[in-house]
């Protein structure tokens, strides 16, 4: 068979297809990476990022790294980074949407309902979504009687959109293996029952809420409550009887994650060993007294523009910027 004109170009035409699609998906040196965060870092010291060196720190509000040129791993392709913190979830989706920044977070419910929209990078769940107690609830029957009325499987449902796992354990499933021997169901009639004897000026709660991205969550908690009898008000901030806040596993060592989640709540913990027996006694030691009341463990969720390629976080929701590259501008 004879080659045409057109048959005897395929072979071409099909190579600097190929070198097209390569050149696109190769890494590329340049570019500011825009990043925003809801957490704003109070540290007087710039933190550590692999690969980068602080240019300017202006917490808890602002910060510029540079790329390290003698990094051991070698130089980051990207430039420099600019950190924006302190943004809330709406002005950080607002600022991806309108080309302003580069990688958002998002909230966990938020990532099933946009999963088809955006480019999302999600962790294992390592955050742990959890109630806890100030020294005012000093009646423990208060304390487990709001345990049992939180409705965890309603909320995950629904407000969560399923995102994450229902525990009532503070080490995730995935690193400690054993969370799931921690009860988390609703009882609503053993919490009235705890209640019948506990005066009614005892019944009174103020719920507070460090991180407005939680407040639904707050609300259905204190609809929850007052079912078993408890009235309980939602309000914004930390000084409260009782607050919903996150913690974070930040080891996959179950030993070494359970110390820091117990320091970070201020918890006593109660062992040095690192054999999974003492580690799951002394976790349930911490949970005993209901002090401490875990309810969700849930994933980082970033959401990242078209132009940022690699790989974005570690399982354990650790950045890797030395890892990621930008995309050059069209000419």
């Amino acid at each position: 068979m004879r080659l045409t004109p057109s048959h005897s170009r395929a072979p071409e035409l099909i190579l600097l297809a190929a070198l097209a699609a390569s050149a696109a998906t190769r890494p590329h040196y340049g570019g500011t990476l825009r990043l925003e965060i809801r957490e704003a870092v109070e540290s007087p010291d710039p933190i550590k990022i692999t690969g980068f060196t602080p240019a300017q720190w202006d917490a808890p509000q602002h910060a510029v790294y540079t790329a390290d040129e003698t990094a051991p791993g070698g130089r980051p392709f990207i430039d420099s980074i600019d950190f924006r913190m302190g943004r809330r979830l709406a002005d950080q989706t607002i600022d991806l949407d309108a080309g302003k920044a580069d990688i958002v977070e998002i909230d966990a419910s938020e990532s099933r309902r946009n999963a088809a929209a955006r480019k999302l990078w999600t962790s294992s769940p390592v955050r742990i979504l959890l109630l806890l107690f100030g020294a005012r609830v000093d009646d423990p029957r208060v304390r487990e009687a709001l345990a049992l009325a939180v409705d965890r499987a309603a909320i995950h449902n629904v407000l969560l959109q399923r995102q994450g796992e229902i525990s009532g354990a503070l080490l995730p499933q995935w690193i400690s293996g054993y969370a799931f021997l921690f009860p988390a169901a609703q009882d609503v009639a053993h919490a009235r029952t705890l209640l019948a004897g506990v005066p009614a000026q005892s019944r009174t709660l103020t719920l507070g809420v460090p991180d407005t991205a939680h407040r639904r969550i707050a609300d259905r908690i204190a609809i929850n409550a007052r079912d078993v009898g408890l009235t309980v008000t939602v309000v914004a901030g930390n000084l409260a009887d009782v607050r919903l806040m996150d913690a974070r596993a930040t080891s996959v060592e179950p030993g070494k994650a359970l110390s820091s989640l117990a320091g970070s709540l201020g918890l006593p913990i109660t062992t040095t060993s690192d054999s999974p027996d003492a580690i799951f006694n002394a976790e349930r030691t911490l949970l005993e007294g209901f002090r401490v009341v875990p309810l969700f463990h849930l994933p980082d969720v970033y959401a990242a523009s078209p132009r940022v390629k690699g790989i974005g976080i570690s399982p354990l929701g650790e950045w890797r910027f030395d890892r990621l590259w930008l995309d050059p501008p069209r000419p």
